[in-house]
C-alpha cells in the first residue's frame, strides 16, 4: 500500500523545517516533503501553506511562483489543505499590510491591523504584535477533536482576520477584541497561530489534520 504524501509549501518564507518536523512526529507513516516544486505539490494528498513575515514578500513569491493559482487548484480538487499565520491571511481577499495587498481570495474577508493604541476591557494598553499565549474558542469541527475549549495556542501577530462570512469562523480568540483565530470552508482549514509551538494541542490539531477527509 503506497503511503500517503504531505506537502508542506516552500516560498521561501516560513519555518517550514519545523512544521515538517511536528507533521512527521505525530504521523510518521506519511512522506513529509517541504517542496517548490509544482508537480510535487500537485501529487499530494495534501498540503501545508506557512507563513511568516510581512504579507507584500509573502504574496510576491507565492504570486512568483505561481503557488497561487496551485493552492486553488488543490482547493478544488477537493485535498484537506491548512493555511498556517500568514498562510493563513494570504488566503484571505486582501490585506492591510504592506501598504495594502491582494491576497489569494479563497476565503472571504479581509486581513486588518490590531491598531497602535489597543487596550483590554479595563482600558489596559495591549502591545503589538499579540506575542504569545492566547485562549481559543472552537466550534467543534473535526481538526478540534480531542482539544479542549479555551486552550492556550500561540500567536505572534500584528494584523488579524476580520472574516466576511460568521458561518466559516471555526474558532476566535480575544485580544482587544474578538478576532478570528480559525476559517474553515469545505476542506479548507487555516489557523493565525503556530500549531508547530503549541505543545500538545498543537501537535493535536496537526495529527487532526493528517486523519482528515477534508469534510466538516
Amino acid at each position: 500500500m503506497t503511503s500517503q504524501t504531505l506537502a508542506v509549501i516552500d516560498y521561501g518564507m516560513g519555518n517550514l523545517h519545523s512544521v515538517a518536523s511536528a507533521l512527521s512526529h505525530v504521523a510518521p507513516e506519511i512522506e513529509v516533503q517541504v517542496t517548490s516544486e509544482p508537480e510535487v505539490i500537485a501529487r499530494a494528498d495534501r498540503v501545508v501553506f506557512p507563513g511568516v513575515g510581512a504579507i507584500g514578500e509573502c504574496m510576491k513569491a507565492v504570486r512568483k511562483l505561481g503557488f497561487d493559482h496551485l493552492l486553488r487548484q488543490q482547493v478544488a480538487a477537493g485535498k484537506p489543505v491548512l493555511g498556517v499565520c500568514v498562510g493563513m491571511q494570504a488566503l484571505l481577499q486582501r490585506s492591510e499590510e504592506s501598504a495594502g495587498v491582494d491576497c489569494i481570495g479563497q476565503l472571504p474577508g479581509q486581513v486588518r491591523f490590531f491598531g497602535r493604541s489597543l487596550t483590554d476591557t479595563a482600558g489596559r494598553a495591549l502591545k503589538v504584535p499579540h506575542m504569545g499565549w492566547n485562549k481559543v474558542r472552537h466550534n467543534g469541527h473535526p481538526l478540534w477533536a480531542g482539544i479542549e475549549q479555551d486552550t492556550r495556542f500561540y500567536f505572534v501577530h500584528s494584523y488579524y482576520v476580520d472574516a466576511a462570512e460568521p458561518e466559516q469562523v471555526a474558532a476566535t480568540c480575544d485580544y482587544g477584541h474578538t478576532f478570528a483565530a480559525a476559517l474553515q470552508r469545505n476542506n479548507l482549514f487555516a489557523v493565525q497561530f503556530h500549531p508547530e509551538k503549541s505543545h500538545t494541542a498543537g501537535l493535536q490539531l496537526l495529527r487532526n489534520f493528517v486523519a482528515w477527509n477534508g469534510q466538516a
